[in-house]
C-alpha cells in the first residue's frame, strides 16, 4: 500500500522520521513522500529523513517559530491560517501513486493535537483517497493539560479521518526509563508494525509472490469501518542458518520444515499478536473488522496456518469480516501483524475522558478562585484611589 505521510507536531514528525528510516532500511517502498509540520523551528531541525523542503513551519506571524506551548486551540488556528503552505507541497506529490494519506500526531501537545484534524479536514475536501490518522496518546505522568488536549483532540480527529489508529504511550513506557530512550523505542515499535502492515503486497524485486496477497484494497476495506483501530505484533526467530532467500527456496539450508510445524507457529503468533501488546489495549470481542498479515520466508508461510489463524480471530472478535494473507520477505524471522478496526471497548479512552473532564473542572475552578483573589488583593477599599485608566 502506497502512503503519503504528514507528521504534525514534535511527536508526529519524529514518528514519520522513524517510518521513513524503516522503509529505507527494509526497502519496503510503501512511502511515496512525506511532510513534517510544526510551529517550533527547533523541532524541525531535529528531523533526519524528512526533506528540508518538505518541513513546514506554520504560525510564524503569531508564535515566531517558538511553538504554541501546549495550546491546541492556538495550534488549530495557526495551522488553519497556513494550511495552504502544506497543501501546496501535497499538490506536487505523485497522487496517482498514492493509495492513502496518513496524518501522524501526538495528541497531548499543542501543534499536533490541534493541527492534525485541520489538515485531515482539508485533505478530505480535496482528494478522493482515504485519509487515515495515527494518534499517540500521552502517558498518565505527562500532566493534566496533556490529558485534556488528548481527550479533546481524539474526539475531533476521529471525526475528520476515515480511521484513527491509536498508540498509547502509557501501555509502552517502562518505569525508570528516560523520555528519550522510551520514545525512541516506541517510534521503532510503531515503525515495525506499520511497516509490515502497509508494505504487504508491495514487490521488492525478488519476483516472490504471496500465495494469498494482502493488497491495498484489503487494508482499505478493513479500515473502512471507521472509528478507532489498534495493531498487534508478534515474531519468532527461525532455528536455522541465516542464509539468503534463494538458498532457502532451493532447500540450500539443509532444513525441511513440514506444514504442520509452520501452521502451528503461525497460529501461535497470531494469537500472541491479537491478545498481547496492542498499540491500544482493548477487549477484542466486538471488533468490527480485522486483518491478519504473516511475514517471513516463503517456505514457512503455511496457507493452512493463516486460514486457521483467521478463523480463530473471527471467533474471538465475533465478526466474519476478518481478512488475511502472507507477505514473503527475506528474513530469519516469522512475524504476524493483526489490525483490529472499529474497536469500542477501550478502558484507556474512557479513563482519558474522565480525567480530562476532571482536569477541565479544576482549571475552571482555579481560574475563578484566582480572579477573586486578585480582585481582593488590589481592592484597597479606599474610594480616593483612582485607577490609571
Amino acid at each position: 500500500m502506497k502512503l503519503a505521510l504528514i507528521g504534525v507536531g514534535q511527536a508526529g514528525g519524529k514518528v514519520v522520521d522513524a517510518l521513513i528510516d524503516y522503509d529505507r532500511r527494509t526497502r519496503s517502498g510503501y512511502i511515496v513522500d512525506a511532510i513534517a509540520v510544526n510551529t517550533a523551528r527547533a523541532d524541525l531541525l531535529g528531523l533526519e529523513y524528512v526533506r528540508k523542503e518538505h518541513q513546514v513551519l506554520v504560525g510564524t506571524s503569531r508564535v515566531k517559530g517558538h511553538g504554541v506551548g501546549a495550546d491546541n486551540e492556538l495550534g488549530a488556528e495557526v495551522t488553519a491560517e497556513d494550511v495552504g503552505d502544506i497543501l501546496s507541497i501535497v499538490d506536487d506529490f505523485p497522487v496517482h501513486e498514492i493509495d492513502a494519506f496518513l496524518i501522524v500526531a501526538g495528541l497531548g501537545g499543542g501543534t499536533g493535537s490541534g493541527g492534525a484534524p485541520v489538515i485531515a479536514r482539508e485533505l478530505k475536501h480535496i482528494y478522493t483517497e482515504p485519509v487515515y490518522g495515527l494518534g499517540v496518546l500521552p502517558a498518565r505522568n505527562e500532566g493534566g493539560i496533556y490529558t485534556l488536549n488528548a481527550a479533546r483532540s481524539l474526539q475531533t480527529f476521529v471525526n475528520e479521518v476515515d480511521n484513527l489508529i491509536i498508540f498509547d504511550n502509557e501501555a509502552w513506557r517502562r518505569t525508570g526509563e528516560s523520555l528519550e530512550s522510551g520514545y525512541s523505542e516506541i517510534n521503532t515499535e510503531l515503525a515495525r508494525r506499520l511497516g509490515i502492515l502497509f508494505s504487504a503486497g508491495e514487490t521488492d524485486g525478488s519476483n516472490v509472490v504471496a500465495e494469498s496477497v494482502v493488497d491495498a484494497s484489503e487494508i482499505i476495506n478493513t479500515l473502512a469501518s471507521g472509528g478507532i483501530s489498534t495493531i498487534g505484533y508478534a515474531s519468532a526467530e527461525l532455528d536455522r542458518p541465516k542464509k539468503g532467500l534463494l538458498a532457502r527456496l532451493s532447500n540450500g539450508s539443509g532444513v525441511t520444515e513440514d506444514d504442520g510445524e509452520s501452521m502451528n507457529r503461525i497460529t501461535s503468533l497470531v494469537r500472541r499478536a491479537a491478545l498481547g501488546r496492542l498499540t491500544l489495549p482493548c477487549e477484542i470481542a466486538g471488533t468490527e473488522r480485522g486483518l491478519v498479515v504473516v511475514a517471513g520466508p516463503p517456505d514457512v508461510l503455511s496457507r493452512r496456518g493463516i486460514e486457521r489463524a483467521r478463523t480463530w480471530l473471527e471467533e474471538e472478535t465475533g465478526t466474519m469480516e476478518i481478512r488475511g494473507g502472507d507477505y514473503p520477505v527475506e528474513s530469519n524471522y516469522v512475524a504476524a501483524v493483526t489490525l483490529l478496526s472499529g474497536v469500542y471497548d477501550v478502558p484507556r479512552v474512557k479513563e482519558l475522558q474522565a480525567v480530562a473532564i476532571e482536569t477541565q473542572r479544576d482549571m475552571l475552578a482555579k481560574r475563578q478562585s484566582s480572579a477573586a483573589s486578585l480582585e481582593e488583593l488590589v481592592d484597597t477599599g479606599d474610594d480616593r484611589l483612582e485607577p490609571l485608566f
